[in-house]
């Protein structure tokens, strides 16, 4: 009895990644770094901020193009760091990850999904767009995203970060931040 040949070896994730077509590697790219959360609110993925903006390939390198919330801030080396090292884990050997300043980032960006994780994690989601009058001149009613009152009051135009305000319900008496509107 002869002994049954040897399948073929398993494929290595580089090779595996160039039998796809350019269409199933692109969202193979976005998978993978969209999986990165933002280290300020854990909740979110950088997919739901609307801060990965974009995956293509130049050549055999993948790039993916973030942007961030604001000029500065602290957590883009972070996240760079966690979308190269997901592109790797996800078979791309050659990767570069871009900041992109223009245009600037905005809460506009910023998923459905993600002002509902926003909210159910305890911080109020961006009201509207960021170019409405009531976000430029600072006339909001944040409703809390606890007991959902709109009597709530503004404590202070910064919270936890930067693009955070802290502001109290006077209902449920509870503290809570607000993303802005940027």
């Amino acid at each position: 009895m002869s002994a049954m040949p040897a399948g073929p070896a398993p494929l290595s994730p580089a090779a595996t990644l160039a039998a796809l077509d350019e269409t199933r590697r692109r969202r193979k790219a976005w998978d993978a770094a969209a999986r990165v959360v933002d280290p300020e609110v854990p909740v979110l993925t950088i997919a739901d901020l609307g801060v990965l903006r974009s995956v293509a390939f130049d050549g055999d390198t993948v790039v993916a193009r973030i942007t961030p919330t604001y000029s500065g801030c602290p957590a883009m080396g972070m996240i760079a760091m966690q979308v190269d090292l997901e592109l790797e884990k996800a078979g791309f050997a050659r990767r570069r990850v871009e900041t992109i300043l223009s245009p600037a980032w905005t809460t506009d960006w910023m998923s459905e999904a993600g002002k509902d994780k926003l909210r159910a994690y305890g911080i109020a989601p961006p009201k509207a767009t960021s170019n409405g009058r009531a976000a430029l001149f600072g006339v909001e009613v944040i409703a809390c995203p606890r007991c959902g009152a709109t009597e709530t009051t503004r404590i202070s135009e910064f919270g936890s970060t930067a693009c955070k305000a802290l502001w109290r319900c006077d209902a449920c008496k509870e503290p809570f931040d607000y993303f802005k509107c940027i």
